[in-house]
């Protein structure tokens, strides 16, 4: 099985993040959940983005999560995919050089990535979407379109696979999110 690295941050997605950590759990592979700056066993608080009828999503208190390694101690040599949540957590994660320095990693070494939501923000800061076709939140389009990327306009419940890169919309398509991604474990 393999062993899987997930970047997160404070108000991450709650369901972006407790649920694909769980699944890939479940299916036997080894996941640590890492934040700048913090260490195994503390923990982050994550918020509910609920789709209600409004122009933009809702927010609500999530659960904590707790991490699981020390962001200091781990590298990103040592693992063999990338798991990138949404939220409001990669508005700023992208701004840490040693994050998008791990990103980057992922993709030289063409190694695969699952992001989704806004995570692709922290794709953009990488600058690793010229020429690739990516999901995101639809209020991200305008990032990825800029930073060379073609945005997918998918369904809320839709997954897109573009070489080592699986990309969704929103929590919704964790399944099909999840599933595409294991794929690429497993090739």
């Amino acid at each position: 099985m393999a062993k899987i690295l997930m970047i997160t941050g404070d108000f991450t997605e709650d369901y972006e993040t407790m649920v694909p950590f769980q699944i890939l759990l479940a299916a036997g592979h080894e996941v640590d959940a890492v934040c700048p700056d913090k260490a195994a066993g503390e923990t982050i608080a994550t918020a509910i983005h609920d789709f209600e009828g409004h122009q933009t999503y809702t927010e609500k208190p999530g659960h904590n999560f707790t991490l699981n390694a020390s962001f200091d101690e781990i590298s990103p040599r040592n693992y063999d995919g990338l798991v990138i949540p949404g939220g409001r957590a990669p508005e700023y994660l992208r701004l840490d050089n040693r994050v998008i320095e791990m990103v980057q990693h992922f993709f030289t070494a063409d190694k695969p990535v699952a992001a989704i939501c806004h995570g692709a923000q922290m794709l953009v800061a990488a600058e690793v979407l010229n020429g690739r076709q990516c999901s995101a939140y639809p209020a991200c389009a305008p990032e990825i379109n800029a930073a060379g990327g073609e945005y997918k306009n998918l369904e809320m419940t839709e997954a897109f696979t573009d070489g080592n890169l699986v990309t969704a919309p929103a929590w919704p398509a964790n399944p099909a999110w999840m599933a595409q991604f294991m794929a690429l474990l497993n090739s």
